[in-house]
């Protein structure tokens, strides 16, 4: 028998659980409820976030006036989530993947969970091209 669960959230997947866990699919707020499990989180996605609010396409997303931009570290940190560094084994394996995928944030969020062997929790089927398992 293995430890717990451990799950990496795909950035959609991390600001639908802080605003609206409806959006999740019912495996997905399961296995993210689950108290024994562990909830990871990817600096790509305080990167990824930062990225798409200040492009204008995150301006819908707000909680208690604040940008998820500007609450990433506190939110994260109120929730049990496990932040998870972008190492350079990382950044070399997503700039190393063969196949033509333009999103750095996909090809790292694949990277980081091929290479720490731990699930993707995500909806996009864009990473059925990648090498990592996905859970939704």
């Amino acid at each position: 028998m293995g430890g717990p669960l451990s799950i990496l959230l795909d950035t959609h997947a991390l600001i639908w659980w802080w605003t609206d866990e409806t959006k999740l699919s019912a495996i997905a707020r399961d296995m993210i409820r689950d108290a024994d499990a562990d909830v990871v989180v990817s600096a790509a996605s305080a990167w990824e976030i930062a990225t798409k609010h200040r492009s204008g396409r995150l301006p819908e997303f707000s909680v208690a006036g604040q940008t998820l931009a500007e609450m990433f570290k506190t939110t994260a940190g109120r929730t049990r989530a496990r932040m998870l560094d972008i190492t350079p084994d990382h950044g070399l394996h997503a700039g190393g993947y063969a196949m033509d995928h333009r999103d750095p944030f996909d090809r790292l969020l694949a990277a980081q969970s091929e290479l720490e062997n731990i699930p993707l929790v995500t909806c996009d089927k864009a990473f059925a091209a990648f090498p990592c398992e996905t859970r939704w």
